[in-house]
């Protein structure tokens, strides 16, 4: 379709103000590389990869190609008690770039990956003997997608608030953005690894054995950019593996090569029991989800009966052949192109792109890590109306960023160049100086 919509009520659209929406449509008409165009001709810079996950870039005829052959191979087949190939080939390849998980269940979105993680750790107590370990733990300012479970651990009040009490047993640790000690931190903040013994303090008050899990993003995304403080994620390790807790990394965002390796796992030489990935899993082309588990974690689920599914639990389109065939696609890409070593290497320019801007106006504090990052601006009144001001701006300078309240966050395709990178903080430049 290449024309304006004439009706734009049908469509509820997701974590919209459909009003204000309706007002000034920014509608996308195509996308190339890291560009998109709106219907209007109007030619951006895609700050954000689609939302965190065309780390390709877009339209990769590769991708496309697969995706096509696919579907007019075979469209579908479900996989309960019957299977297709390319399900498993799948498997295979992607568990071959995650050293140390040697399983996948596939979902079809990360919320779904989460909240299937979330009731892994769960049953896998249960098969253990130790059904009474019911408490999640999450922590502030987190997001884990917006499905139950993920909504239970995340930190995000507003995503909540409509809803009412969720599970009842989730806990929280505090968030990790010390402002006034690590503002402007190149990467890593040097200070607060001691927030990690909230979880010791989680199981000192209500008994480390009633504790199932723990849920983290490495580097926090859609909270607004929270690289972990220097020995952060080491410490949550020990402190699990103390109390016998699964630690699970939620990867949705830093997975495949955001960080320069595969998953931030690898960065951070912290290996997690459970992690979940999706988003860059087909480069964004068709929904795909999965969670990631250790040989261990998946042994304690085949001690039933053989007739006995080991896992009651799963989506009609778990293992899609046309995602599965974009997934396959998609890691042939990032191997063929170099595309997690083209992050490392633009990571350099990226972190002195983002804090030569330190000096703009209304600029309190500059977080990045990879190729992810975020600017935040000083709040007014009216938290949040700086940030969404400032991303109109950037829209009509020709850059797309995501504004999270007062931070502007940014996790370009992966294949960007310093050129691009220039490009992007010229932008940031004019927009904020102005």
């Amino acid at each position: 379709m290449n024309q304006m919509p004439n009706n734009l009520d049908a469509y509820w659209m997701p974590f919209t103000a459909s009003r204000w929406f309706k007002e000034n449509p920014r509608i996308i008409a195509s996308a190339d590389g890291v560009h998109y165009t709106t219907m209007e001709g109007h030619r951006l810079i895609d700050g954000t990869g689609g939302l965190w996950c065309c780390n390709a870039g877009h339209n990769r005829k590769p991708i496309v190609e697969a995706i096509q052959k696919q579907a007019a191979t075979l469209d579908f087949a479900h996989s309960f008690n019957q299977g297709h190939a390319i399900a498993f080939e799948a498997a295979n390849r992607l568990t071959e770039m995650a050293p140390g998980f040697d399983h996948i269940f596939f979902t079809n979105s990360g919320s779904e990956a989460v909240d299937t993680a979330l009731k892994i750790a769960l049953a896998y107590h249960q098969a253990r003997g130790e059904g009474q370990r019911r408490v999640l733990v999450g922590r502030q300012k987190a997001y884990h997608g917006i499905n139950f479970g993920g909504l239970s651990v995340g930190g995000i009040g507003l995503n909540k608030g409509q809803f009412g009490t969720l599970y009842p047993d989730a806990k929280h640790m505090r968030h990790t953005h010390l402002l006034d000690r690590n503002a402007f931190s190149r990467g890593q903040p040097e200070h607060g690894d001691f927030l990690a013994d909230d979880l010791e303090e989680i199981c000192q008050t209500y008994g480390g054995h009633t504790v199932a899990a723990c849920i983290v993003e490495p580097v926090a995304g859609a909270g607004g950019v929270f690289p972990p403080p220097k020995g952060y994620l080491q410490r949550l390790r020990n402190i699990c593996d103390r109390h016998g807790i699964l630690l699970i990394f939620d990867e949705v965002i830093s997975g495949f090569g955001r960080l320069g390796t595969a998953f931030a796992y690898q960065k951070f030489g912290v290996k997690p029991d459970l992690m979940t990935a999706a988003k860059g899993i087909t480069n964004a082309t068709v929904p795909l989800g999965g969670v990631f588990t250790t040989g261990g974690v998946r042994e304690a689920f085949l001690s039933g009966p053989p007739t006995m599914p080991d896992l009651f639990h799963g989506y009609t389109y778990s293992g899609h052949p046309l995602a599965c065939a974009a997934a396959i696609a998609t890691a042939d890409l990032y191997r063929d192109e170099g595309v997690f070593e083209n992050a490392d290497a633009m990571s350099g320019p990226w972190e002195d792109m983002l804090h030569s801007l330190a000096d703009l106006p209304g600029v309190i504090d500059i977080r990045n890590m990879g190729l992810v990052g975020a600017l935040q601006l000083e709040s007014d009144e009216t938290v949040g109306a700086r940030g969404r001001a400032a991303f109109e701006k950037l829209w009509d300078a020709g850059l797309s960023c995501r504004p999270i309240g007062d931070n502007l966050a940014m996790s370009p395709p992966l294949i960007v160049t310093e050129e691009h990178i220039g490009q992007i903080g010229d932008m940031f430049r004019r927009v904020l100086a102005g």
